[in-house]
Parts: structure tokens; sequence; C-alpha cells
């Protein structure tokens, strides 16, 4: 198992390497030159400076002279800036952005955290329906209440997620009055004590989660109700019941064990996501998250952040991929890798 885990870490390094290359060099094909805006911006500021030497400056001071190899080699961490230095990825530097003026490290500490609870609760939320409604509509395949659940579940499966968040915002917000259209707080929230702020946020994020839940339940349940209908046909399960067993025995403890091999995957699959971001929902009710941050440096081509989100979600998903495969292990002894 160790070596295993060895050459998958290796393996991911050079993966890592190969896409932050590839990615690096097409962003720098943009046509954006932080160096040239900066200098621009202060000969127009002052007059009698030299554009020249103020670009040059400014080239050293950001690592942007030279080749885009030896850039990209600063940009890792590995090759030196004009003064010596070592400031990249490997040193904790990601960078600074240009649209708000500060290191990206400490921009995405606040919406980082945002985007991990609102996703966390609505896993947890979708998971704690999904996966008992599915074993129920395996468990009374074809029966009536089976056939509403796989209807409802193809309805919610094929609406857009922002139909549904448009449609729920409208019921919600609008007709009932019940929760707030946008925003992660009440103005003036600030001089509040903290159980009261805690609140307020959670009134704010209460239809979020809702829609994010919703949007979930459609693929989650037919998931799990497919894994369970292919478990329930194994010759094991028939056995099972010709022994005797109660049927709750049969289905949690021998169907459910044999059912969880792909439903590892969906849901590390569904928890690894949440660093990923809800682009669509954190626009749309106007959240405070890397999804919405991510959109906004695109626009406005804060290359710093989109690279270092961009190299965090390779990162997510290439640990990702060990993660289910070592789960898969825990689960099924058959597939458990001991060499």
């Amino acid at each position: 198992m160790g070596k295993y885990i060895v050459k998958r870490i290796m393996y991911i390094l050079v993966v890592f390497l190969i896409l932050s290359f590839l990615i690096f060099m097409i962003y720098n094909m943009l046509p954006v030159d932080k160096a040239a805006e900066t200098a621009r911006a202060e000969v127009q500021a002052n007059k009698r400076l030299n554009y020249e030497e103020r670009y040059e400056f400014w080239q050293k001071r950001y690592g942007t002279n030279g080749s885009k190899f030896e850039r990209y080699l600063r940009w890792l961490g590995v090759y030196p800036y004009d003064d010596g230095t070592f400031n990249g990825l490997l040193q904790g530097n990601l960078g600074d952005s240009t649209q708000y003026g500060k290191p990206v490290i400490e921009m995405l500490g606040e919406p980082m955290k945002n985007t991990i609870i609102i996703n966390i609760f609505s896993t947890i939320l979708a998971l704690g329906i999904t996966i008992p409604l599915g074993i129920f509509c395996a468990v009374k395949r074809g029966s009536k209440r089976d056939v509403a659940v796989q209807v409802g579940t193809i309805v919610g499966y094929s609406l857009p997620t922002f139909i549904i968040a448009i449609v729920f915002i409208w019921l919600f917000a609008i007709v009932l009055g019940w929760f707030p259209v946008s925003g992660m707080s009440t103005a003036g929230s600030l001089t509040w004590s903290a159980w009261d702020r805690l609140w307020d946020r959670a009134y704010h994020l209460a239809l979020p989660l809702i829609v994010m839940t919703f949007c979930s339940l459609g693929g989650m349940t037919r998931y799990v109700r497919a894994s369970m209908i292919e478990a329930l046909s194994m010759d094991c399960i028939r056995t099972a019941r010709a022994k005797g067993l109660r049927e709750k025995v049969v289905v949690y403890s021998h169907a459910w064990r044999n059912a969880l091999i792909p439903i590892v995957t969906l849901v590390i699959g569904w928890f690894l996501g949440i660093f990923g971001g809800s682009l669509m929902i954190e626009n749309i009710f106007a959240l405070n998250g890397i999804g919405r941050v991510y959109y906004t440096a695109l626009q406005m081509h804060d290359n710093e952040v989109v690279l270092a989100l961009q190299m965090f979600y390779i990162i997510i998903a290439l640990m990702g991929n060990l993660i289910i495969d070592l789960a898969y292990g825990f689960v099924d002894p058959r597939v458990r890798v001991n060499k």
C-alpha cells in the first residue's frame, strides 16, 4: 500500500507540472501586461517619469522579464528574480490580485470558508435524503411510489440550476417572503451581537442551501437506486434470502455494502467538489464564495487569481482520484492494493 501511494503521488506531481505549464502558457498568451499597466499609471500620474524605465522596473519587480519559460519557473518558485530571491508557489506566494490590490492568498480565505460551509451543508442534506430514498426506490422497484419518484428526479435532473434558483427565489422570497433574495447579511449587522450575526448569516444562506440541495436530489437519487438494484440482483443476495435472513438485514447489511463501491465515487467526489465552488448559485444569490471570485477574476483579467484557483482545482482533482482509489480498498477488500 505504501509503495502504491508513493507511486501515485509521483504521478500526481508529474501531471501537476505538465498541466500547470500548459495553463500558465495559455494565460500568458492573453494581451494582459501587469507591468505595462502599472508603469502607464505611474507616468500618467507623474509626467516627468520615463515609461521605459518604469516598465523595466516593474517587469523585474513582478518577474515578468525574460522568456516565458523563465517566468513559469519564477512563478513556481524554482528560478530566482533579478535580486536573487525565490518567491513563487513553493514559497507560498500566489501573486497579487490586480483587482483587489492585495496578495491572492489573503483575499481567498473568506470566500473559501463560505464556499466550504455552504457546500458541506448542502451535500450532507442531499445525501441524507437521497441515500434512504434511493434504497427505498430500489427495494420497491416498479411500484407507484418508485415511478413517482423517478418522474420527479428526471424533471429535477433536467432543469438547469439557474431556472430552479429563479423559481425558488420567486416562490420563497417574493411570493411568500420567507427569505431574502440575495446577499449574506443584513445591512448594519456588523453592530449586532455574535449570536445575532450567526442567525442572520444562516437566514441568508437558507434559500441557497435549499436550491443546491434540490438540484442534487435528481442525479444522486438515481445513482443510488441504480447501484442498489444491481446489488440486489447478485447471487449472494438470493442466497441470503434463501437462508431466511430478515429483509432489513439483506438490504442494509448485504446489498448496501455491495452497492457502496460505485456510491463511494459519488460521495467522495461530491465532497471534494465543494472546493470547486458553486459558481452559478454564488452569482445568482450574490454570495462571497470562490466560484464568484473565480468568475469575477475571469471578467477582470485578474490572471493571478485565476491561476491560483486553477492550480487548486487541479490538485483537488488529482488527490481526489487517489482518495477514491484508496476508499475502494476499505469498502471492498477484493480491490485493496497490498503491494
